[in-house]
């Protein structure tokens, strides 16, 4: 069977090293080449297999149909011009190319990549739109979570006007990257759990509210992201206003994402432990009970380096190319 040839910028990283795994046991695409900077010439076990990484400046982009970008904010957006001037398709997963991404400075311009602009690729909103893209900007690992928790109330307008959204998520430590940092050593890390981006100024917002935006709502969001002591895996905490009670909450839920490969609703809260090496979203959602407003809790449970990053671009790259959603992915 002959495979497509796909090329990774930003190899050596969790991301990176997550989607050059994800592309030895596909089938229907190969790893033509894996890009990293300080790491150029070495060699990793990737999955079984051994990746020798070059450098940026060496990766040979028109030789791949399509290219993920997991280069680091700020620094991704031009080489995602640079693929595509070479004519390959791109999946950026850095902030630099989705939404709101120039209002909090991520990015250098605006979200177009020469004449292509850049489709938000939340899977399960804009699946479409994504099979006729030539740059897909890869959602936040955060902002997957909420949103996916949100999307059955934003489509059907449900979320009480002027209300504010509540949005608290703890995230596994290869969310920050592998960058050396004194507090993701080990003794910092461990037995620990503390709030970080405290003051509602995550970068992930942006796109969050631009999702909201989509839909109208007229909402406020408050985000507090916490650092879990564990390596992967991202719990969200969703509490919602609405305009009126809803008789099965569950049941909203269940009937949107019925048809989903990848997401998954539960009456039981769902755990890291359901979702870890998956690319799956696991969401339950119960009625807030003694509080004078209707109000829903909904909790989302995601892996974010497969659903919440390597994996969503892996479904988008799928959708690109024409194969079935699922193919290669951890369900």
């Amino acid at each position: 069977m002959h495979k497509i040839p796909i090329g990774v910028l930003g190899a050596s990283g969790y991301t990176g090293r997550t989607l050059c795994a994800l592309a030895g046991t596909h089938g229907r695409v190969e790893l033509a080449w894996a890009a990293a900077g300080e790491r150029r010439g070495e060699c990793a076990d990737i999955g079984g297999r051994s990746v020798r990484f070059i450098g940026l400046d060496d990766a040979p982009l028109a030789d791949a149909a399509v290219v993920f970008s997991a280069l680091p904010h700020g620094v991704s957006a031009p080489w995602v011009a640079r693929a595509r001037a070479a004519g390959a398709r791109v999946i950026d997963l850095s902030a630099d190319l989705r939404p709101g991404a120039a209002v909090l400075g991520e990015a250098t311009g605006a979200r177009v990549v020469g004449a292509s602009p850049a489709i938000y690729g939340l899977t399960e909103l804009a699946r479409d739109e994504v099979r006729g893209a030539n740059v897909v900007a890869n959602p936040g690992c955060y902002a997957t979570a909420a949103l996916l928790a949100l999307l059955p109330l934003l489509v059907r307008g449900l979320i009480a006007p002027g209300a504010t959204v509540a949005i608290t998520a703890a995230s596994g430590v290869t969310g920050a990257g592998d960058g050396p940092r004194r507090d993701l050593l080990f003794a910092e890390v461990t037995e620990n759990f503390r709030a970080y981006a405290v003051g509602n100024d995550h970068r992930h917002l942006a796109e969050m509210r631009a999702v909201c935006a989509r839909f109208s709502a007229d909402v406020d969001l408050v985000f507090t992201p916490h650092l879990l002591p564990v390596a992967r895996g991202i719990l969200a905490t969703v509490v919602v206003p609405l305009i009126e009670p809803l008789a099965d909450p569950l049941a909203l839920w269940q009937a949107h994402y019925r048809d989903e490969p990848f997401v998954e609703v539960t009456a039981e809260t769902p755990s890291l432990r359901e979702v870890v090496h998956r690319n799956a979203a696991r969401i339950s959602v119960a009625a807030a009970a003694g509080v004078r407003q209707p109000t829903l809790i909904i909790t989302s449970a995601i892996d974010n380096l497969l659903k919440g990053a390597a994996g969503q671009a892996l479904q988008n790259a799928n959708l690109l190319l024409g194969f079935e959603e699922s193919v290669g992915l951890p369900a």
